[in-house]
């Protein structure tokens, strides 16, 4: 703990490089997931076939995707955007079965509503379905940004910066202190990050508040 109080800019600026790791990628896995989410939701077959190759994805260990992805890509060993693109694929892999199950607690006369007023599709999954489904969908965004701040630590076995650093470089020097608070430094910054992405989609859905006020009453 000593350690920790007596670094705290070190410690600060590990920090930063670790949730730009842990962000992008959960960023960018939206950016792919929510498309493609919600157009294989209506198409059982390819529903099926992407959560199969979702689950595969995520079952491939983050360090051999760490070696892999330079050699595949073109970048140096060193670069961090191994990491965000490992990182990425297993946000994608995540969200992408995230999102068709999100949507689908949408209640069908909702759906069934905004048919019959003429939506086309396009229309009802930006205008109703998406939002009606962000609760649902925000629990697994908290989960996958939760998991990639874990797993950024794994980049420090191939050099790569961030909170994982102190572990490294804590077992290299035979320094409990500093591993130590590479773990509390993580934990505390996992749950800061899960809170402020509660208190992000509690803000954005406001009728859920205004539901359980309603059923409290």
């Amino acid at each position: 703990m000593r350690w920790l109080i007596d670094n705290f800019s070190v410690v600060v600026d590990l920090t930063r490089t670790h949730l730009y790791l842990a962000l992008m990628p959960l960023l960018l896995g939206l950016v792919v997931a929510v498309p493609v989410g919600t157009a294989i939701r209506g198409a059982s077959v390819l529903r099926k076939v992407t959560t199969t190759i979702a689950g595969i994805a995520f079952t491939i260990p983050s360090l051999a995707l760490f070696v892999t992805i330079p050699s595949v890509v073109g970048l140096q060993i060193l670069d961090p955007l191994n990491v965000v693109i490992a990182l990425t694929i297993y946000s994608t892999a995540l969200l992408v079965r995230a999102v068709p199950e999100a949507l689908d607690s949408v209640p069908a006369d909702v759906v069934d509503s905004a048919n019959a007023m003429g939506f086309t599709p396009l229309r009802r999954a930006l205008t109703v379905e998406l939002p009606l489904a962000l609760p649902v969908l925000a629990a697994s965004v908290r989960v996958v940004a939760v998991t990639n701040i874990s797993l950024v630590s794994v980049g420090s076995l191939i050099g790569i910066g961030g909170l994982g650093t102190l572990f490294t470089r804590g077992y290299q020097r035979d320094y409990p202190d500093q591993i130590l608070a590479g773990i509390i430094a993580i934990v505390v910054l996992a749950l800061v990050f899960d809170l402020a992405l509660f208190l992000l989609a509690r803000a954005l859905t406001p009728w859920t508040r205004q539901k359980k006020e309603a059923a409290a009453a």
